[in-house]
């Protein structure tokens, strides 16, 4: 009988330390409120849509210990353009860093999917990213029976950037439009 309560307070000491703090990655209007935090393409207008883009959310203690968690999703296409798709399947993202209950920091970070399947190749690779401000959320999962994962409350909206050699491109335009008109 010692041994299995032993047993059973080991199990339970070693689910304990697994604990994660969870968040729901969406940016609807119902888990951020107002009208949703849509991401945008570089004219700041057109929303990302469909495949061609992937967003991905990062999370840790701090804005210093920032890492990916869960796999990045496409985007809605048609009217749900510029949120990610989260049909079939679980939006909810578990923190590995951040305990049941404590506070997070979350960004979520967007890229063109030509790029490849991380933000940070399609960063090294030219192709045209953006990210979030900041924000910071209590996580869920805290709790018996544990809480549902926390939304995104705060999230705001954000526009992809060019790639670096469009600002040089543009930089030279620039340069070649003011020489003209000095002769």
């Amino acid at each position: 009988m010692k041994r299995l309560l032993a047993g059973i307070a080991c199990l339970a000491l070693c689910v304990g330390a697994y604990a994660q703090g969870t968040v729901n990655f969406s940016n609807t209007p119902s888990t951020v409120g107002g009208s949703g935090a849509p991401v945008f393409d570089i004219d700041g207008t057109t929303a990302l849509e469909g495949t061609a883009y992937l967003a991905q959310l990062y999370g840790g203690v701090d804005a210093g210990s920032l890492q990916p968690w869960g796999d990045a999703l496409g985007f809605r296409t048609g009217a749900g353009a510029g949120f990610f798709n989260t049909t079939g399947v679980d939006s909810s993202r578990a923190i590995g860093t951040v305990a049941p209950g404590a506070v997070a920091t979350i960004v979520v970070k967007a890229w063109e999917a030509a790029g490849g399947t991380s933000f940070e190749a399609a960063q090294a690779g030219g192709f045209k990213y953006g990210e979030s401000a900041p924000i910071t959320v209590t996580t869920g999962g805290a709790g018996s029976p544990p809480s549902l994962p926390a939304n995104l409350v705060g999230l705001t909206s954000f526009s992809l950037v060019p790639e670096p050699s469009t600002y040089a491109l543009l930089a030279l335009g620039a340069a070649a439009m003011f020489l003209r008109r000095r002769k």
